[in-house]
Parts: C-alpha cells; sequence; structure tokens
C-alpha cells in the first residue's frame, strides 16, 4: 500500500510539472516560478501535502542542481575555467561587498547578533546556480557574450561557499577560529584535487568515461558526476562544485554527447528541485515576515544587476548584455535555505527561517521574470535614447520655417 501510495504522488507531481510546463511554452515565459509553486501546494501547510514520497524528492533535488551545474561545466574547458576565474576576482569581491552587506546589516539592525548576521549575509550573497542555470538555457542565452562573466560570477561564489559553509558551521557550534580554520583547510584541499585532476588529468577522465555505447557512456557519467559531488559534500565542499569540475574535465565530442544523453535526466530533476524547494515553505510562515522579505529583495535585485553590469562591462559587453547577465544573477535558491536552515537548526534567531524563505521565493519567482524582461528593456531604454539624441539634434539645428520668417521680416525694414 505504501508504494502504491508513493507512485501515485510521484505521478501527480511529475504531471502536474509536464502540465505547468505546457502553460509556460503556451505563453512563453520560464516555468520555474509555477514548479515553485506548484511546490508550495504540495508542501506543508500546502493545498494537498504529500505524505509518502519527499524523500525521494529531496534526493531527486539534489540530483538536479549535480546535473545542471555538470551540463554548465561541460560548456567550457579547465583553461577557460581557470582564466575566467583569474580575470573575475575583483568581480567576484564585489559582488560579496554588494549583496552581503544588506543580510548583515538587516541581522545587526534587527538585533539577531553577529553570527546570525554572517548567516543572514551569505543568505543574500549568492545566486541560485541551479535556477540560473535553468533561465539561461530556457532563454536560449548560452552562447551570448556575457554568458562567460555570469558562470564566472558563479562558480566564484560557489568556491566562496566552499570556504564560507565551513566557518558558518564553526561558528554555529562555537568551534572558533581554529575549528573554522580547519574546516576551511579541508575544503579547500578537496577543490584543488578535483581542479588539478579537470586541468592535468581531463584525458584519463574521459578515456575512462568514453564508450562507443550510448548506454554505458551515460551511465558511467552519471555515476561519475554523482560519485565526485558526494565525495565533494562529504568534504564539507558543495556538491555543485564538484559536479561542475566533472564537467569542466569532459570535452569535445564526448562532452556534446554526454550533454545529449543527460538533458533529459536534467531537465526532469531540476524541475523536481524547484518543486522541492517550495515543499519545505510552509505558506503561514511567510506572511509575517513578508515586508522584511520584500525590502531585501529589492535591494538584492539592485545588486545583482549591478554585480551583473560590473562582469559583463569588464567582458566587453554593450548594455543590453550587461542588462541580462544581471537579471541572470537575481535568483537566490539551493544555497540560500542551506545556510538557514544551519542557522535555525544551531539555535539561531527563528525567524531568521521563514525570513530566508519567503526572501528566496520572492528572488526565484521574480528572478526568472525580470530575466525574461531584460531584452525588452534594454530596447526600449535604447529607442529613448535614439530618441533623445534626435530631439536634441533637432533642438540644435535652426528650423527653416524660421530663418525664412526672420529674411522676411528684415525686408520688410
Amino acid at each position: 500500500m505504501h508504494t502504491a501510495v508513493q507512485l501515485i504522488e510521484l505521478g501527480a507531481i511529475i504531471l502536474a510539472l509536464g502540465l505547468l510546463g505546457a502553460i509556460s511554452v503556451r505563453f512563453s515565459i520560464s516555468p520555474i516560478p509555477l514548479y515553485l509553486i506548484a511546490g508550495l501546494a504540495f508542501g506543508s501547510g500546502g493545498i494537498l501535502p504529500l505524505t509518502t514520497s519527499e524523500d525521494f524528492v529531496a534526493t531527486g533535488a539534489e540530483v538536479g542542481v549535480i546535473l545542471l551545474l555538470f551540463t554548465l561545466g561541460l560548456e567550457y574547458t579547465a583553461d577557460e575555467l581557470v582564466g575566467t576565474l583569474r580575470t573575475s576576482a575583483p568581480v567576484g569581491l564585489a559582488d560579496i561587498a554588494l549583496n552581503a552587506t544588506p543580510g548583515v546589516l538587516a541581522a545587526l539592525l534587527l538585533g539577531w547578533g553577529p553570527v546570525a548576521a554572517v548567516a543572514m549575509g551569505g543568505i543574500t550573497y549568492v545566486t541560485s546556480s541551479g535556477i540560473t542555470a535553468k533561465v539561461i538555457g530556457d532563454l536560449g542565452w548560452l552562447g551570448n557574450r556575457e554568458t562567460p562573466a555570469v558562470l564566472s560570477v558563479l562558480v566564484f561564489e560557489d568556491l566562496a561557499m566552499a570556504a564560507y559553509l565551513p566557518i558558518l558551521t564553526a561558528l554555529l557550534a562555537g568551534a572558533g577560529l581554529l575549528g573554522g580554520a580547519a574546516a576551511l583547510a579541508i575544503a579547500a584541499a578537496t577543490i584543488s584535487v578535483i581542479l588539478y585532476i579537470a586541468l592535468r588529468h581531463g584525458s584519463l577522465v574521459e578515456r575512462f568515461v568514453a564508450s562507443p555505447s550510448e548506454e554505458v557512456l551515460l551511465l558511467k557519467v552519471l555515476g561519475l558526476t554523482l560519485l565526485v559531488a558526494g565525495v565533494a559534500q562529504q568534504l564539507q565542499v558543495s556538491a555543485a562544485v564538484g559536479a561542475f569540475l566533472v564537467g569542466i574535465a569532459l570535452s569535445g565530442s564526448l562532452a556534446h554527447t554526454a550533454q545529449k544523453l543527460l538533458a533529459p535526466l536534467r531537465d526532469l530533476f531540476a524541475a523536481v528541485f524547484f518543486v522541492f524547494f517550495g515543499l519545505h515553505t510552509d505558506p503561514s510562515d511567510l506572511p509575517p515576515v513578508l515586508g522584511i522579505a520584500a525590502a531585501l529583495a529589492a535591494a538584492g535585485i539592485l545588486t545583482k544587476l549591478g554585480t551583473g553590469w560590473i562582469a559583463a562591462r569588464r567582458a566587453g559587453v554593450a548594455a543590453t548584455g550587461r542588462l541580462r547577465a544581471g537579471a541572470a544573477l537575481m535568483p537566490r535558491g539551493e544555497f540560500n535555505i542551506v545556510i538557514a536552515g544551519l542557522a535555525v537548526s544551531a539555535g539561531a534567531n527563528s525567524r531568521l527561517g521563514p525570513l530566508a524563505a519567503a526572501y528566496v521565493l520572492i528572488l526565484a519567482v521574480a528572478g526568472p521574470i525580470i530575466a525574461r524582461s531584460a531584452e525588452p528593456l534594454a530596447g526600449r531604454l535604447r529607442a529613448r535614447r535614439a530618441h533623445r539624441r534626435t530631439a536634441q539634434t533637432d533642438a540644435d539645428v535652426p528650423a527653416p520655417a524660421m530663418r525664412v520668417s526672420e529674411e522676411d521680416t528684415a525686408g520688410t525694414h
């Protein structure tokens, strides 16, 4: 009986996702906000809470984020990654300053203390790699000039999270400076090993997974990606970072084939991830903190727009691409909820969890919508500037009719 109910729930979820996806295609909108709202409906406090399939959905959500970041890694080589990280350090530091500050200030002004302020800084800082990856793919921006700049910001943030999360965990546990330094050293060593293998021995990885059989190739690539992601997470490093670096290690025709084989699985589990996020948000907890969350979300939209603008400008991208880059970086999601969960479970302020959920939900919904509006907005701004230039030119040139009138007047005297 338990298995039958679980199958019914999973079937209902996947069918609902298909119907919502069809609606998004019909109206040419991103399906992400619809998936999140579906999660609210099926979650705790929703219209029809799930009872038996939550564990499967949770695992599927983690797989979704891993596959999203893995397929993003397939787009770039290891040399491109290193070069991008070298050039993106100033942008990454500006990103931290712009986006962590609102959360830190909010926690301090609310009187939640320094540890909660560190947690809130992380919540407002980091972009949702999963949602941004989905938005970039849905809107066909993968080939745009600003996309490498956006991905460099995402990678920098994920690597920053690899340093931040162990420190935050140590602070929440009261381990002090020594414990935080030890956790950070483990995370740095893990990233270095994975990155070294991707850079120096990518060909060995390719030979290991290569196969003339698409079935065998799918199983090898999927298994290796999940294995490395799991090891990375076990060592206090983001699973997303591990998956991204596995994608970096593959290149050429093998990367193209792997992307084609994994695309259906990625789309399925990515949709499950967005539903899972909604499942863990109780709608009744949101209204009391909605005002603060909305203010932080408005600040987050502006600060991420600033980050994207700076990153794309450094890459020599025009204004339209800068707006697209800023819009792509606006969504918050998986890391933000992880940070809030760590803080709440460690005994931080009880309002931090609902505030983080409301904040993330606003930006997870608003981000894809704003991203879709970026190009039309840029077009209107260009048209307005052109109109102003034309009007200014006309104002600087004397009108012919006025000159004739003056000549006629001069002739009468």
